[in-house]
């Protein structure tokens, strides 16, 4: 059992027979009333995701998850083929139990698979960061800096990120998974 207070982003816990993971977890303090935790979750099966409120005394128990090493292959409309790197074992995940985190999917990314203790496919977690290319964005402007205030750039999976205005369509880019945001040229 963990406290509310504890929860962080990526934890599995269990409610009402549904297994719950933490997309967001914010310690808010109105200004009257109890201190609460504000949270999104996803329903790690179905791929709804609520906001809750909760207390942070209130009390959940945590899921073990086992991890495999994998690698992405390919997906066929909504559903997403993986390999584990190990065994050449290949699962299948939907695009709702993924959520945002397909966009990070570029070809033979390494990245682990998420099971319960029962065997049960639950999710992936990715790597830090990923390398993508640039595929549309405004020209770059010479003479830029970092420090502007930057512009959209849609990378060939789809995930539209804000950089610097100096970078340009074809480059390679290094993005963070965690935040979805541009960290460097590659």
């Amino acid at each position: 059992m963990v406290q509310a207070i504890d929860l962080k982003k990526g934890m599995i816990f269990e409610q009402d027979g549904k297994l719950i993971q933490v997309i967001a977890a914010n310690h808010h303090k109105p200004g009257k009333g109890n201190t609460v935790m504000q949270m999104d979750l996803k329903d790690v099966r179905s791929g709804s995701v609520v906001h809750k409120t909760m207390r942070p005394s209130e009390k959940v128990e945590l899921v073990e998850v086992n991890k495999k090493n994998a690698q992405y292959l390919y997906n066929e409309g909504d559903a997403y083929t993986f390999m584990d790197t190990d065994t050449y074992e290949q699962y299948t995940i939907t695009k709702e139990q993924l959520g945002d985190d397909r966009l990070y999917f570029i070809p033979n990314i390494e990245l682990q698979l998420e099971f319960t203790e029962e065997g049960e496919l639950i999710g992936v977690e990715l790597p830090g960061t990923v390398e993508m290319k640039v595929v549309e964005t405004q020209p770059g402007i010479k003479g830029a800096t970092v420090t502007g205030s930057g512009k959209p750039a849609t990378m060939e999976t789809g995930l539209v990120v804000n950089v610097p205005d100096f970078i340009n369509e074809g480059e390679t880019l290094v993005i963070s998974t965690a935040e979805g945001t541009y960290k460097s040229r590659a």
